[in-house]
């Protein structure tokens, strides 16, 4: 074997995927999907052949032209790669693999209609970043391989389908259809099901793979952006009022990037459970309702979704090892289309956010350093555990660097050519620090690169933000300590990323009173902004003020976003002295477990494993 991912069972010595035809079949009785993948490859292979897997059951491997069953084998299940099938080729150019999804896929979550807004129709969809594409068809699950396909997606009438890729069209299910297919479903044409056809004639790493089924509806934003969320007018007009200025934000990607490749931008809000703030599906972004906030300030996860579209799916980390390439570019051009669209405060507020909560992901890993370098060794390890800010702020602030180091219009130029030059490939940090030296001659004699990408911690010349918003708020909360509290007249026109800053540079020894104090005058704790609410229950966590348990009980059980789960069951559960909290913790999660994603539940699981 020549592996080429520490993640994947894909070997380098055998050819690449170049299209996947797949025949979906939604059976939300069971919560599985019967499905059929007509896999093609970029050449014809005897010999073994892998391919990723995680909890599909393999019913048959067979030659498509004739029919005839090919051989396979199924692996025994690894924790973190899951299953490799061998599927053994004569010559063969494409092959055809009939299976069905687990109810565990971690995929996969299905909705009951109880689970809903409007509580008459199930739902399902996909989050597949970073390794959880094998669990819903088998592939070559590594963002090194880029693939083309379409779908047919099998649902019952009621229900509509979105898919990151271009709608064919809905129409009914044909005669004989599931047999031509050999999708394995005599149900296939049965009355009451309609098929949504769609197909991504561009090539993308499998992780961007996504759908969502339900009972959907959309308002249009843009010439090139509609809303889509599950059809609650109050919802469908709230989503469409916070993200209102897509159209602008992606005029200025363009003016920095160069053209959008993508046609459109369409926008999905999922249901509460959904596990990220937002995911760069191309063609169909999925977002988290907690960006609907009210005042359009949950328009920057958009523009981080968007400038995706050029850093992340036009040019792809080759490996998780190197995901800074995705996460530190994106989170730089998301900045500086932040700065245009809704001014330098709202761009350096984002910084001074980044900064600090670049600091505390390196407190979190001081037992672990290997995580705080761009470049990591995630050999056996779940990306899903080891997710931090550190790729998107370390890398933001090396890219920074560079633009201090240059000027903005010399790096400017730089980036339109490093996107033009890598689209549509997959590459790791050799290859742009190797494209970074041959443009911008010298640059390694004047910034230390081999630090900067393999290095642990904070570098001492990352640049602490010195805006005159960032040093205020900063210097407001260190003045808590000493009982300051915030007048209505500085506050007045404070947004979310103004508390949000302000509480996460709150001195560590407070007073529980204080922040009672604080909570009374501005009631943060019930703000509809959970970055704001959040910050202030992890601090109060971690004073032991049980006066917001309640609140913290009701949070953890209305959002299943990893970025708040994360921080609320970490707080509760780590150090000593802490058993009525680690019980507090427990009940909680075992009783919102049903509510959230599979990739959610993995992961506060490993929290609670790591302390408990």
């Amino acid at each position: 074997m020549a592996p080429i991912d520490p993640h994947s069972f894909t070997d380098s010595t055998q050819p690449s995927t170049s299209h996947i035809s797949l025949s979906l079949y939604f059976d939300f009785s069971s919560s599985i999907i019967h499905a059929s993948a007509l896999i093609s490859l970029t050449n014809p292979h005897s010999g073994p052949f892998f391919l990723d897997t995680r909890s599909l059951s393999i019913d048959s491997v067979i030659d498509p032209q004739s029919k005839t069953p090919i051989p396979f084998s199924l692996s025994e299940n690894e924790p973190v790669k899951g299953s490799q099938l061998s599927v053994s080729l004569s010559n063969h150019s494409s092959f055809l693999v009939t299976y069905t999804t687990s109810p565990s896929s971690t995929a996969l979550q299905w909705l009951n209609p109880l689970q809903t807004f409007n509580k008459a129709y199930p739902f399902v969809y996909t989050q597949c970043h970073a390794i959880h594409a094998r669990a819903v068809f088998p592939c070559q699950d590594t963002p090194a391989m880029r693939i083309r396909y379409s779908a047919r997606l099998n649902i019952p009438d009621q229900l509509s389908a979105v898919m990151a890729a271009r709608h064919v069209e809905r129409r009914r299910p044909a005669n004989n259809e599931a047999e031509e297919l050999a999708c394995g479903n005599s149900s296939w044409s049965a009355p009451g099901r309609m098929v949504e056809e769609f197909v991504m004639e561009q090539s993308v790493p499998p992780y961007l793979f996504a759908f969502a089924v339900g009972e959907l509806g959309n308002r249009e934003v843009g010439p090139r952006t509609r809303v889509f969320a599950e059809a609650a007018p109050e919802l469908l007009d709230a989503a469409a009022r916070e993200f209102a200025g897509t159209e602008d934000m992606i005029k200025q990607g363009e003016k920095l990037f160069g053209k959008y490749e993508w046609e459109r931008f369409d926008l999905l809000v999922l249901p509460p459970s959904f596990p990220v703030g937002g995911m760069e599906n191309p063609r169909m972004v999925f977002l988290t309702p907690t960006q609907i906030k009210g005042d359009a300030s949950g328009a920057q996860v958009v523009a981080h979704e968007l400038a995706h579209s050029w850093t992340g799916n036009l040019i792809t980390n080759k490996t998780n090892e190197h995901f800074w390439l995705n996460e530190g570019f994106t989170t730089y051009a998301e900045r500086r289309i932040v700065e245009v669209v809704q001014g330098e405060k709202r761009a350096a507020l984002s910084i001074g956010i980044g900064w600090r909560g670049l600091n505390d992901e390196v407190e979190r890993f001081k037992d672990n350093m290997e995580f705080t370098k761009l470049i990591n060794n995630q050999e056996g390890i779940d990306p899903d555990d080891v997710y931090s800010q550190v790729p998107y702020e370390k890398g933001f602030q090396f890219l920074l660097r560079i633009e201090r180091q240059v000027g903005r219009p010399t790096f400017d130029e730089f980036l339109k050519k490093y996107i033009a030059t890598f689209k549509f490939k997959s590459i790791d940090t050799e290859t742009f620090i190797d494209f970074l030296k041959a443009n911008i001659p010298g640059i390694e004699t004047q910034i230390d690169l081999k630090l900067w990408t393999e290095g642990t911690g904070i570098p001492p010349d990352a640049h602490e933000p010195d805006s005159s918003v960032y040093k205020m708020i900063v210097t407001l909360g260190n003045e808590f300590k000493n009982g300051r509290i915030l007048r209505e007249d500085e506050v007045a026109d404070w947004q979310g990323q103004e508390w949000e800053l302000y509480l996460k540079n709150l001195p560590k020894s407070i007073e529980a009173s204080q922040l009672v104090g604080l909570d009374s005058r501005y009631r943060l704790s019930e703000s509809k902004d959970y970055e704001v609410k959040v910050a202030f229950l992890q601090r109060a966590i971690a004073i032991g003020c049980r006066d917001y348990y309640n609140e913290v009980e009701k949070t953890l059980k209305e959002i299943g976003r990893m970025r708040y789960l994360r921080p609320l069951y970490t707080a509760l559960v780590q150090g000593n002295g802490k058993e009525e909290d680690k019980v507090f913790a427990k009940r909680i999660f075992s009783e919102a477990r049903e509510f959230y994603h599979p990739i959610a539940q993995g992961v506060v699981e490993s929290i609670l494993a790591k302390h408990l």
